[in-house]
């Protein structure tokens, strides 16, 4: 058994609500996300182009944003979980200095794929709604 044991499928019923996950955005988490994901967009590394383009800092690229909502979902399912899709849309930027808190709930279950929805949601601590979408995810079914 796993030390990290992975959420059955019939464990888990439409309308649960995943724990609360807060963030601290940080330059180091901005510069590498960007990096990690080989967006080289000024923008993402460069505080003296995020200004000029009108914000107070470099900001999050939307690869890290999908990374952190995937991440919130498999870390509440467990690593035997499968991601089989994911739908983001993009809000207020998240720039250093904010904490962004990230919540969810399953919307939907198919019994016959054994797939679930959750709706995520993060919002940072200034601005507000950073991203919202949906992570589906296959659990494993039976005992």
């Amino acid at each position: 058994m796993s030390e990290y044991p992975t959420l059955n499928f019939a464990d888990v019923s439409v309308g649960d609500t995943l724990p609360e996950q807060d963030i601290d955005i940080t330059s180091g988490l901005v510069v590498s996300g960007a990096l990690a994901t080989r967006d080289y967009e000024p923008v993402h590394h460069d505080k003296s182009v995020a200004q000029a383009a009108g914000l107070p800092d470099v900001f999050m690229n939307i690869l890290t944003s999908q990374a952190l909502m995937t991440r919130f979902a498999t870390d509440w399912s467990g690593p035997e979980a499968v991601v089989k899709s994911l739908d983001i849309k993009l809000g207020a930027p998240n720039v250093p200095g904010m904490v962004m808190k990230v919540t969810g709930q399953v919307t939907a279950k198919d019994g016959d794929s054994g797939v679930i929805d959750i709706a995520v949601t993060g919002e940072n601590n200034i601005w507000g709604m950073h991203m919202a979408g949906t992570v589906q995810l296959a659990l494993p079914q039976g005992a």
